[in-house]
């Protein structure tokens, strides 16, 4: 099994930023591709941004040129830099992966798709 623990939410006014965290432990070795994903309050979940099993990145149309996925590999570890944040952005944020290493991206581009290993996912609530 694999246990994700995200880190880094909180509150912040429009325009400011803020980074997140997710670790990574357990049997981090059948983890093919990693994700953040987002829900707010009555809306279905989105996509944000999500590594493939070759490094590569895709981004969400409003994520594009204000997020930023990374992770240091080293730490098992899973970051999501969010800068120009807009009310708009307000939502439980989770971190998610999947053994299948083009799952992630597949579920950020169509919205579809379980993934295998979520977080509990740490709320971010930008005020304007």
């Amino acid at each position: 099994q694999v246990q994700l623990m995200e880190s880094g939410g909180g509150s912040v006014q429009a325009g400011g930023s803020m980074r997140l965290s997710c670790v990574a432990s357990g049997a981090t070795s059948s983890i093919e591709c990693m994700g953040w994903f987002r829900q707010a309050p009555g809306k279905e979940r989105e996509g944000v941004a999500a590594f493939g099993g070759s490094g590569t990145t895709h981004y969400a149309d409003f994520a594009q040129g204000r997020f930023a996925i990374s992770q240091d590999r080293s730490k098992n570890t899973l970051y999501l830099q969010m800068n120009s944040l807009q009310p708009e952005d307000t939502a439980m944020y989770f971190c998610a992966a999947h053994r299948n290493p083009f799952h992630c991206i597949h579920v950020v581009v169509t919205g579809r798709g379980e993934l295998d290993y979520r977080g509990q996912g740490t709320q971010v609530t930008v005020s304007s």
